[in-house]
């Protein structure tokens, strides 16, 4: 029997690693490449071949190559171990529980083989009438168990199997009271269950009448978990490197048709909701985007958002959608409806969307204990700040389109746990995303009522948020004194706000009547300065919004758009900068 080491000695790190990452030389015996275990457009994930290991620089995940094997195929130690040393050429003995979980497989085989022995008769004739083909039949491996209660068990002994092994499997059932053992799976169409490796965990089996239950699936076993299982998943797989969609659907029927037809996405989970541990192996395996296909009404499918797991909105993007027609997929399919698959692909509920959408119809916006709830309701899916999150990073910005508050005092809300326990009007005031330009035009103000004649430095095209400046700067124009702006509102709502901003521009505090001269000299020069320093800071803040709506827009144009739009978005961002380096060069 070989040893870890032996299979080590006889396995060339980049070699297994090249299966999974795309290597390019990096210096004297190393290699780079994008790292498998976390998203990024830059090389940090680097393998020493000399030395075995692998290092990223970027999630900092490292170790050698069972390490490797482990993470990028989510396996035990163990189960690592066998597969490299399967590849290596090297038999190494294993542990009780790898010897059972391996028996497991070879039970599962056997028991693959009878069910596709007894396929010819009414169990074929049904699956050609729901439209699969010989080859599709062929390629999910489709069997029947037959009528009566020993059949497997009859077969098993005669080939030297134990009841035992095949009770440890879930292909027996064992009466409590009597103690006769009989086969699980009777009268049924059999699918087995790979699991993402190809190896055979378990069964579904269909009933061909209207017997209950429709569905039966192999028990919990070492082996068989449906909670961390997807059908049709060692299939799908093959696509998700390279970024396609993952179609999550509700039956075996309907993943096989689907993939008979070209949607070689398709999956779907036996019996249960999607779960941390579906996330957590998905993610390994590299895929991005999840579409729920379900054969329900909007508000199911409402439903169905509402209640998913946070950890799948966090790792993935989601959408939830249904056939057109109204029908399943294989039904839909198999009445040649392709065109409505598609049409259902392409569309759909946006998982982030709809969240936001729920909670703003639960609370509204028109007042500000509506926002406050919105804000609350979001929290706990916004508050990811992982630059890898695009679900948070989405939701916080339609969030914050939405609430018309400011991205970088949103950031600064989630991260005060003191602010999120009392979101006081203040808060919500200051989290505007008008305040900061609003703030700009009054300091814009307080200097014109220093120097009205420094209107003139305007160019008259500036879009007034606060409508009371908006007035006053309509009002100051051929004004030669703040006397003369003031005398147009007397008696006015903004007559108090101008004397506010008149004390403001000129609080001479405790200037002696010696120097108040040198002051008023000064005071008139700063507000020239001013002036010009606060309209770069408005056209600053225009250009970042104009911006800010081009990248939402990026995100639902056709490609052939999207290059003109992300020019747009270069040249407003090289004016920013210009106009930056101007007003660090006039301080």
């Amino acid at each position: 029997m070989g040893t870890k080491e032996d299979v080590r000695a006889r396995l060339n790190i980049a070699d297994v690693v090249g299966e999974h990452v795309r290597l390019t030389p990096a210096g004297k015996g190393r290699l780079k490449g994008l790292c498998p275990f976390h998203k990024e457009k830059s090389p940090s994930f680097q393998v020493d071949v000399e030395q075995g290991y692998f290092y990223c620089f970027g999630c900092k995940a490292g170790g050698d190559v069972f390490s490797f094997v482990q993470r990028v195929e989510n396996l035990s130690f163990g189960d690592a171990l066998r597969q490299l040393a399967e590849k290596a050429g090297v038999q190494v003995e294993a542990k009780y529980g790898e010897r059972s979980s391996r028996d497991l497989y070879d039970v599962n085989a056997f028991a693959l083989s009878y069910f596709r022995e007894n396929l010819p008769g009414p169990a074929l004739d049904y699956l050609r009438r729901r439209g699969l083909t010989d080859a599709t039949i062929e390629n999910f491996e489709l069997g029947y168990a037959p009528e009566g209660w020993d059949g497997l068990l009859k077969r098993a002994r005669s080939r030297g199997l134990s009841e035992r092994q095949l009770l440890e499997a879930g292909l027996l059932i064992e009466n409590p009271e009597s103690g006769r053992v009989y086969d699980r799976f009777r009268a049924r169409v059999m699918f087995p269950i790979r699991d993402h490796l190809g190896r055979l965990v378990g069964f579904g089996g269909r009933v061909l009448d209207d017997s209950k239950p429709k569905y039966l699936n192999t028990p919990e076993t070492d082996a068989f978990k449906k909670g961390e299982l997807l059908y049709g998943l060692d299939k799908a797989r093959a696509g998700l490197s390279s970024g396609a969609e993952l179609i999550v659907v509700e039956g075996y029927m309907d993943v096989i048709t689907l993939h008979q037809h070209g949607f070689t996405g398709a999956v779907a989970s036996l019996g249960t909701a999607l779960t941390a541990e579906h996330a957590t192996l998905l993610e390994r395996l590299g895929a991005s985007s999840l579409v729920l296909m379900f054969d329900r009404d909007e508000a199911g499918l409402k439903a169905t958002l509402s209640g998913l797991d946070q950890v799948l909105g966090a790792k993935f993007r989601v959408r939830a959608t249904s056939v057109p027609s109204g029908k399943d997929p294989a039904d839909a399919l198999l009445a040649g409806d392709d065109a409505g698959i598609r049409q259902a692909l392409a569309g759909g509920l946006d998982e982030v969307k709809y969240r936001v959408q729920a909670a703003v119809e639960a609370h509204g916006l028109e007042t500000t204990e509506g926002k406050r709830r919105v804000l609350m309701a979001l929290l706990p899916r916004m508050q990811n700040l992982d630059p890898l999150d695009e679900g948070a990073e989405r939701m916080r910005s339609l969030t914050c389109e939405l609430l018309g508050i400011r991205p970088e005092a949103l950031l600064e809300w989630i991260g005060s746990k003191a602010k999120r326990r009392s979101l006081t009007d203040t808060h919500l005031a200051g989290m505007s995303a008008h305040r900061s330009e609003e703030d700009r035009e009054l300091a814009l103000l307080r200097q014109l009522l220093v120097d009205p004649t420094l209107l003139a430095k305007l160019d008259g095209t500036t879009p007034w948020r606060n409508e009371a400046v908006r007035k006053v700067m309509l009002a100051a124009q051929g004004a030669r004194s703040p006397d003369d702006i003031l005398e147009v509102f007397r008696g006015q709502p903004e007559e108090q706000l101008l004397i506010r901003l008149m004390f403001e521009g000129r609080d001479t505090g405790a200037i002696s009547r010696d120097t108040n001269q040198l002051y008023e000299q000064r005071v008139t020069a700063y507000a020239a300065a001013a002036v010009d320093d606060i309209q770069v800071g408005l056209s600053i803040d225009s250009m970042r919004a104009e911006v800010d709506l081009l990248k939402r827009q990026v995100a639902g144009a056709p490609p052939a758009e999207q290059i003109g739009l992300l020019r747009q978005i270069q040249d407003l961002q090289r004016a920013i900068e210009a106009e930056k380096r101007a007003r660090r060069g006039s301080a």
